[in-house]
Protein backbone atom coordinates (compact mmCIF):
# COMPACT_ATOMS: atom_id res chain seq x y z
CA UNK A 1 0.00 0.00 0.00
CA UNK A 2 1.08 3.25 -0.99
CA UNK A 3 0.97 6.14 1.36
CA UNK A 4 -1.40 7.51 -1.25
CA UNK A 5 -3.72 5.01 -1.07
CA UNK A 6 -6.65 4.93 1.00
CA UNK A 7 -6.95 2.23 3.72
CA UNK A 8 -10.64 1.26 2.26
CA UNK A 9 -11.76 2.18 -1.07
CA UNK A 10 -15.61 3.47 -1.34
CA UNK A 11 -16.88 0.42 -2.27
CA UNK A 12 -15.72 -1.04 0.92
CA UNK A 13 -16.27 2.04 3.33
CA UNK A 14 -19.51 1.30 5.79
CA UNK A 15 -22.56 3.00 5.40
CA UNK A 16 -22.48 6.70 6.53
CA UNK A 17 -25.96 6.10 8.32
CA UNK A 18 -24.80 3.02 10.23
CA UNK A 19 -21.35 5.10 11.29
CA UNK A 20 -21.81 5.57 15.09
CA UNK A 21 -22.09 9.93 15.59
CA UNK A 22 -24.02 10.44 12.18
CA UNK A 23 -27.43 11.37 12.19
CA UNK A 24 -29.46 8.95 9.96
CA UNK A 25 -31.06 11.05 6.76
CA UNK A 26 -34.87 12.39 7.10
CA UNK A 27 -36.09 9.27 5.01
CA UNK A 28 -34.86 6.99 7.46
CA UNK A 29 -36.44 8.82 10.31
CA UNK A 30 -40.02 9.60 8.75
CA UNK A 31 -41.64 7.05 6.25
CA UNK A 32 -43.09 8.79 2.96
CA UNK A 33 -46.74 8.56 3.29
CA UNK A 34 -48.12 6.12 0.30
CA UNK A 35 -52.46 5.84 -0.75
CA UNK A 36 -53.52 4.52 -3.50
CA UNK A 37 -55.85 6.99 -5.43
CA UNK A 38 -58.33 6.14 -8.65
CA UNK A 39 -56.99 7.96 -11.78
CA UNK A 40 -58.86 7.67 -15.11
CA UNK A 41 -60.25 4.79 -13.69
CA UNK A 42 -56.98 2.92 -12.67
CA UNK A 43 -55.90 2.41 -9.16
CA UNK A 44 -52.29 3.84 -8.67
CA UNK A 45 -50.23 4.59 -5.82
CA UNK A 46 -49.37 8.12 -4.88
CA UNK A 47 -46.99 9.73 -2.87
CA UNK A 48 -47.06 12.41 -0.12
CA UNK A 49 -49.76 14.35 0.83
CA UNK A 50 -52.16 17.72 -0.38
CA UNK A 51 -50.66 20.75 1.83
CA UNK A 52 -53.02 23.46 1.65
CA UNK A 53 -56.02 21.62 2.38
CA UNK A 54 -53.92 19.74 5.61
CA UNK A 55 -52.81 23.74 6.78
CA UNK A 56 -56.22 24.36 7.44
CA UNK A 57 -56.94 21.21 9.38
CA UNK A 58 -53.84 21.52 10.83
CA UNK A 59 -54.36 25.69 11.92
CA UNK A 60 -58.30 23.97 13.57
CA UNK A 61 -55.70 21.20 15.57
CA UNK A 62 -54.04 24.29 16.90
CA UNK A 63 -57.20 26.07 17.77
CA UNK A 64 -58.72 23.32 19.51
CA UNK A 65 -55.54 22.39 21.72
CA UNK A 66 -54.88 26.57 22.36
CA UNK A 67 -58.60 26.22 23.95
CA UNK A 68 -57.36 23.70 26.48
CA UNK A 69 -54.46 25.46 27.32
CA UNK A 70 -56.64 28.76 27.57
CA UNK A 71 -59.18 27.30 29.85
CA UNK A 72 -56.16 25.55 32.05
CA UNK A 73 -55.25 29.32 32.54
CA UNK A 74 -58.61 30.65 33.32
CA UNK A 75 -58.62 32.79 29.86
CA UNK A 76 -62.72 31.45 29.16
CA UNK A 77 -63.18 33.52 27.11
CA UNK A 78 -60.35 33.20 24.78
CA UNK A 79 -60.73 29.62 24.75
CA UNK A 80 -64.49 29.82 23.64
CA UNK A 81 -62.94 32.37 20.62
CA UNK A 82 -60.35 29.70 19.77
CA UNK A 83 -62.81 26.90 19.33
CA UNK A 84 -64.97 29.46 16.75
CA UNK A 85 -61.45 29.47 15.06
CA UNK A 86 -60.80 25.69 15.04
CA UNK A 87 -64.37 25.36 13.45
CA UNK A 88 -63.90 28.08 10.83
CA UNK A 89 -60.90 26.53 10.03
CA UNK A 90 -62.47 22.84 10.05
CA UNK A 91 -65.46 24.03 7.32
CA UNK A 92 -62.39 25.79 4.75
CA UNK A 93 -60.22 22.51 4.99
CA UNK A 94 -62.82 20.60 3.41
CA UNK A 95 -64.05 22.79 0.99
CA UNK A 96 -60.88 23.80 -0.08
CA UNK A 97 -60.17 20.26 -0.94
CA UNK A 98 -63.19 20.00 -3.12
CA UNK A 99 -62.43 22.72 -4.95
CA UNK A 100 -59.22 22.40 -5.72
CA UNK A 101 -59.33 18.59 -5.90
CA UNK A 102 -56.84 17.89 -3.66
CA UNK A 103 -59.37 15.60 -0.95
CA UNK A 104 -57.63 11.90 0.31
CA UNK A 105 -57.91 9.42 2.42
CA UNK A 106 -55.17 11.23 4.45
CA UNK A 107 -56.59 14.14 4.55
CA UNK A 108 -60.17 12.73 5.91
CA UNK A 109 -58.47 10.74 8.66
CA UNK A 110 -56.02 13.66 9.94
CA UNK A 111 -59.58 15.94 9.88
CA UNK A 112 -60.99 13.45 11.74
CA UNK A 113 -58.68 13.27 14.60
CA UNK A 114 -57.88 16.86 14.97
CA UNK A 115 -62.39 17.17 14.84
CA UNK A 116 -62.40 14.93 18.28
CA UNK A 117 -59.22 16.95 19.63
CA UNK A 118 -61.10 20.77 18.49
CA UNK A 119 -64.55 19.98 19.13
CA UNK A 120 -64.65 16.76 21.56
CA UNK A 121 -61.54 16.91 23.95
CA UNK A 122 -61.25 20.84 23.87
CA UNK A 123 -64.74 21.74 24.82
CA UNK A 124 -65.11 19.24 27.01
CA UNK A 125 -62.61 20.20 28.78
CA UNK A 126 -63.01 23.97 28.76
CA UNK A 127 -66.47 23.72 30.03
CA UNK A 128 -64.79 21.27 33.39
CA UNK A 129 -62.71 23.86 33.80
CA UNK A 130 -65.42 26.76 33.44
CA UNK A 131 -68.30 25.24 36.01
CA UNK A 132 -68.01 21.75 35.97
CA UNK A 133 -65.00 20.66 37.99
CA UNK A 134 -67.22 22.15 41.38
CA UNK A 135 -70.04 19.95 41.02
CA UNK A 136 -67.94 16.21 41.55
CA UNK A 137 -68.53 13.59 39.62
CA UNK A 138 -71.61 14.82 38.09
CA UNK A 139 -69.13 17.15 36.46
CA UNK A 140 -67.12 14.92 34.90
CA UNK A 141 -69.35 12.48 34.25
CA UNK A 142 -71.33 15.50 31.99
CA UNK A 143 -68.10 16.05 30.57
CA UNK A 144 -67.23 12.73 29.33
CA UNK A 145 -70.92 11.98 28.35
CA UNK A 146 -70.02 14.88 25.72
CA UNK A 147 -66.65 13.53 24.71
CA UNK A 148 -67.46 10.13 24.23
CA UNK A 149 -70.78 10.95 21.72
CA UNK A 150 -68.10 13.06 19.94
CA UNK A 151 -66.27 9.61 19.59
CA UNK A 152 -68.94 7.67 18.52
CA UNK A 153 -70.48 10.25 16.44
CA UNK A 154 -66.87 11.12 14.19
CA UNK A 155 -66.89 7.34 14.15
CA UNK A 156 -70.35 6.83 12.49
CA UNK A 157 -69.94 9.16 10.21
CA UNK A 158 -66.25 7.85 9.17
CA UNK A 159 -68.49 4.30 8.39
CA UNK A 160 -71.49 6.01 6.63
CA UNK A 161 -69.37 8.53 4.39
CA UNK A 162 -69.71 6.76 1.06
CA UNK A 163 -73.22 5.95 1.72
CA UNK A 164 -75.13 8.95 3.93
CA UNK A 165 -77.25 11.86 2.23
CA UNK A 166 -74.64 14.45 0.93
CA UNK A 167 -77.55 17.13 2.18
CA UNK A 168 -78.45 15.48 5.91
CA UNK A 169 -76.25 14.73 8.50
CA UNK A 170 -77.42 12.14 10.99
CA UNK A 171 -76.77 13.66 14.62
CA UNK A 172 -76.02 17.03 15.65
CA UNK A 173 -72.09 17.75 13.84
CA UNK A 174 -69.39 18.15 16.25
CA UNK A 175 -68.21 21.57 14.92
CA UNK A 176 -72.18 22.69 16.12
CA UNK A 177 -72.04 20.80 18.96
CA UNK A 178 -68.96 22.54 20.32
CA UNK A 179 -70.30 25.85 18.89
CA UNK A 180 -72.52 25.61 21.69
CA UNK A 181 -70.58 24.92 24.63
CA UNK A 182 -68.22 27.52 23.45
CA UNK A 183 -71.04 30.17 23.17
CA UNK A 184 -72.55 29.16 26.21
CA UNK A 185 -68.98 30.12 28.23
CA UNK A 186 -68.63 32.96 26.64
CA UNK A 187 -71.98 34.52 27.16
CA UNK A 188 -71.60 33.54 30.74
CA UNK A 189 -68.29 34.99 31.30
CA UNK A 190 -69.68 37.87 29.87
CA UNK A 191 -72.13 37.88 32.50
CA UNK A 192 -69.51 37.90 35.32
CA UNK A 193 -70.16 34.30 36.27
CA UNK A 194 -66.78 32.58 36.10
CA UNK A 195 -65.32 31.18 39.24
CA UNK A 196 -66.38 32.15 42.97
CA UNK A 197 -69.70 34.02 41.18
CA UNK A 198 -71.09 31.54 39.26
CA UNK A 199 -74.56 30.53 40.69
CA UNK A 200 -74.41 26.65 41.32
CA UNK A 201 -77.53 26.63 39.42
CA UNK A 202 -76.27 27.63 35.78
CA UNK A 203 -73.54 24.62 37.05
CA UNK A 204 -76.22 22.41 36.96
CA UNK A 205 -77.80 23.40 34.00
CA UNK A 206 -74.77 23.82 31.81
CA UNK A 207 -73.73 20.06 33.44
CA UNK A 208 -77.19 19.14 31.99
CA UNK A 209 -76.81 21.37 28.37
CA UNK A 210 -73.36 19.29 27.88
CA UNK A 211 -74.50 16.02 28.17
CA UNK A 212 -77.96 16.99 25.90
CA UNK A 213 -75.85 18.24 23.51
CA UNK A 214 -73.29 15.18 23.20
CA UNK A 215 -77.17 13.01 23.08
CA UNK A 216 -77.60 15.03 20.38
CA UNK A 217 -74.39 14.19 18.28
CA UNK A 218 -75.35 10.38 18.46
CA UNK A 219 -79.14 10.95 17.83
CA UNK A 220 -80.80 9.71 14.62
CA UNK A 221 -81.95 13.23 14.37
CA UNK A 222 -81.06 14.73 10.37
CA UNK A 223 -79.71 17.70 10.58
CA UNK A 224 -79.11 20.00 7.04
CA UNK A 225 -75.54 19.94 6.40
CA UNK A 226 -75.39 23.30 3.61
CA UNK A 227 -72.94 21.15 1.45
CA UNK A 228 -75.57 21.64 -1.35
CA UNK A 229 -74.67 25.32 -1.40
CA UNK A 230 -72.75 26.69 -4.40
CA UNK A 231 -70.46 29.10 -3.56
CA UNK A 232 -69.30 29.46 -6.91
CA UNK A 233 -72.94 30.01 -8.39
CA UNK A 234 -75.19 33.10 -8.92
CA UNK A 235 -77.23 34.55 -6.47
CA UNK A 236 -80.09 37.21 -6.79
CA UNK A 237 -78.84 40.26 -4.71
CA UNK A 238 -81.11 40.12 -1.63
CA UNK A 239 -79.38 37.14 -0.78
CA UNK A 240 -75.72 39.30 -0.69
CA UNK A 241 -77.73 41.55 1.31
CA UNK A 242 -79.04 39.12 3.59
CA UNK A 243 -75.40 37.77 4.43
CA UNK A 244 -74.84 41.92 5.45
CA UNK A 245 -77.48 42.40 7.84
CA UNK A 246 -76.36 38.92 9.46
CA UNK A 247 -73.16 40.14 10.06
CA UNK A 248 -74.13 43.27 10.93
CA UNK A 249 -76.75 41.20 13.54
CA UNK A 250 -73.83 39.56 14.88
CA UNK A 251 -71.82 42.46 15.68
CA UNK A 252 -74.53 43.48 18.25
CA UNK A 253 -73.82 40.58 20.50
CA UNK A 254 -71.56 37.96 19.28
CA UNK A 255 -71.26 35.52 21.74
CA UNK A 256 -75.56 35.46 22.24
CA UNK A 257 -76.61 35.63 18.90
CA UNK A 258 -74.21 32.53 18.10
CA UNK A 259 -75.66 30.98 21.13
CA UNK A 260 -79.35 31.25 20.09
CA UNK A 261 -78.20 30.54 16.49
CA UNK A 262 -76.64 27.21 17.08
CA UNK A 263 -78.99 26.51 19.41
CA UNK A 264 -81.61 27.06 16.55
CA UNK A 265 -80.09 24.53 14.66
CA UNK A 266 -79.95 21.95 17.76
CA UNK A 267 -83.37 22.02 17.87
CA UNK A 268 -83.98 21.27 13.96
CA UNK A 269 -82.74 18.24 13.98
CA UNK A 270 -85.46 16.83 16.33
CA UNK A 271 -87.82 19.27 14.85
CA UNK A 272 -87.25 18.02 11.10
CA UNK A 273 -87.39 14.23 12.39
CA UNK A 274 -90.89 14.85 13.72
CA UNK A 275 -92.15 16.18 10.46
CA UNK A 276 -91.20 13.16 8.80
CA UNK A 277 -92.90 11.12 11.46
CA UNK A 278 -96.15 12.68 10.94
CA UNK A 279 -95.41 12.48 6.85
CA UNK A 280 -94.73 8.35 7.43
CA UNK A 281 -98.04 8.35 9.82
CA UNK A 282 -100.30 10.46 6.86
CA UNK A 283 -98.69 8.15 4.06
CA UNK A 284 -99.77 4.83 5.89
CA UNK A 285 -103.23 5.58 6.90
Amino acid sequence: MTKHESPESPETQPDAAAQPGVSPSLDMLVDEHEEEVSENGRTVRRQGVYLLPNLFTTGALFAGFYAVIAAMRGEFEAAAIAIFFAAVFDGLDGRIARLTNTSSKFGAEYDSLADMVSFGVAPALVMFSWALGDLGKFGWSAAFIYVACAALRLARFNTRIDTADKNYFTGLASPAAAAIIASTVWVCHDLGWVGGGLPLEISVLVALLTSAVGILMIANFPYYSFKGVDFRGRVPFVVIILVVLTFGLVTLDPPLILLLAFLAYAVSGPVLQLRRWRQRRRGTD
